[in-house]
């Protein structure tokens, strides 16, 4: 949801899309993919790009990505980094990213982290991004000039889906559950925090859930 919203972001600031979707082994990568596959081409990107790794399911710790963890209920209370925190993930997929638009000559690379986010997930944080966008200014080609762009990263998730509304962003098409590929638990953090924020806009989240908690504790 966060990166559907994102994306039609940067459509509406007139930005041509490039779409990269990364499998890295995380439960719901098919269900990902095929929400990937039917944006993108609703978006009229230029180019999609599906990229498979195993590195970081191989590497494991993370309930997201290793079997013998179980992904946690949402805990709203918790100051704990959740289970679902994927080590170092995002610098590796801004990595691959960055690749992606240097070699198409891209101006921006967009990404759909917000304030809830980087909460529980230091990869998520706004500094890590201001590094991140200082490392690739020093590690491409001179003529390179790749701006990292999280415009939710001080919002809400209610922020994203009311923004999403107004850009008409199809919610159907997305997909939040950290557990299952259909349907969605409504149990798991991303869940939760998804249909808390439908909540808080007055709008009926579409997908369909096995558990629709009346809120997110």
């Amino acid at each position: 949801m966060d990166s559907a919203t994102t994306a039609y972001e940067a459509a509406a600031r007139g930005y041509d899309l490039y779409v990269l979707h990364t499998s890295y082994g995380q439960n719901t990568e098919t269900k990902e993919y095929d929400c990937a596959t039917t944006l993108a081409e609703e978006l009229g990107a230029a180019e999609f790009l599906r990229v498979e790794t195993d590195h970081l399911s191989r590497i494991g710790a993370s309930s997201l990505t290793d079997d013998s963890m179980a992904v946690e209920d949402a805990d709203p209370e918790s100051e704990e980094i959740p289970t679902s925190y994927v080590p170092f993930r995002n610098a590796n997929l801004l990595s691959m990213a960055v690749s992606y638009a240097e070699a198409n000559d891209c101006d921006a690379v967009f990404v759909g982290a917000h304030s809830e986010d980087y909460a529980g997930y230091p990869d998520c944080r706004p500094e890590f991004f201001e590094a991140f966008e200082a490392m690739v200014e020093t590690g491409t080609k001179p003529e390179t000039d790749i701006a990292i762009e999280v415009p939710f990263v001080t919002d809400s998730k209610t922020d994203i889906v009311r923004r999403g509304v107004e850009l008409g962003v199809p919610f159907e098409s997305t997909w939040s559950c950290y557990r299952a590929e259909e349907p969605a638990c409504g149990t798991c953090d991303s869940c939760a925090y998804r249909l808390e924020a439908f909540r808080n806009v007055g709008r009926e989240d579409p997908l369909p859930y096995a558990e629709r908690p009346t809120r997110a504790d």
